[in-house]
């Protein structure tokens, strides 16, 4: 997992957007702040996937309309081949399909462009956590399009308790403390609701609570 925000060492960031002018404001931005570390920048998906593997950093802002290979298939490639690294993908697309795709590939968080940038930061901290940070509007759509199986196996009393502190976007670290068991138990447990369900990630988990009303829609990573 991605170093803790609360760590002495500097969250590793990786920026990868086509556009210059855009790096060029989240490295000014995201550099004032002495918790981040911009390690490397990117101008497509392929490089963002060589660098990644170089520089193993915590977290990965990417765009999702990249030239060479798409931000989708990047997601996928550094997840599957880098799978400390966490991915937000950081867009100005909100296309259903776009924003399901994201989430299927491995991306822990979805923000807009045009977010605040105390947002981003907040969706950068919980990524290194390993905790899911959507923007609303995109944990709208995934409701509607992200879909699970009609008759999953039914969780546990412990697990459906899990399953709703991970759709808060508690860590592993967090949920252990909360529940007073260990930290490896909690990563059996989440392994175990994601197997019954059917599902690939906790972002997935996140959004099928709020299908169960676990949580609203608007608390998924509120926490």
């Amino acid at each position: 997992m991605a170093a803790s925000s609360g760590s002495e060492r500097p969250i590793r960031i990786v920026i990868a957007d086509d556009h210059w002018v855009v790096r060029e404001g989240l490295r000014m931005y995201l550099g004032r702040d002495p918790t981040f570390e911009i390690v490397g920048e990117a101008e497509d998906g392929a490089q963002a996937v060589r660098l990644v593997a170089q520089a193993q950093p915590d977290v990965v802002l990417m765009d999702l309309l990249m030239p060479v290979m798409d931000g989708i298939t990047a997601i996928e490639t550094i997840r599957r081949e880098v799978p400390r690294t966490e991915v937000v993908a950081l867009t100005s697309v909100l296309e259903d399909e776009q924003v399901v795709a994201a989430v299927r590939a491995g991306a822990i968080g979805y923000v807009l462009k045009d977010a605040h940038g105390l947002e981003l930061k907040d969706a950068i901290r919980a990524a290194a956590d390993g905790r899911v940070h959507l923007s609303p509007e995109a944990a709208a759509r995934l409701l509607r399009e992200v879909r699970t199986p009609p008759q999953p196996e039914r969780l546990t009393a412990r697990e459906t308790e899990v399953l709703r502190l991970v759709s808060l976007g508690l860590s592993n670290k967090e949920i252990a403390r909360r529940l007073s068991i260990g930290e490896g138990t909690v990563k059996t447990h989440v392994s175990s609701l994601l197997n019954k369900l059917g599902l690939q990630s906790r972002t997935q988990a996140a959004l099928h609570a709020v299908r169960l009303g676990l949580v609203r829609s608007d608390e998924v990573g509120s926490a």
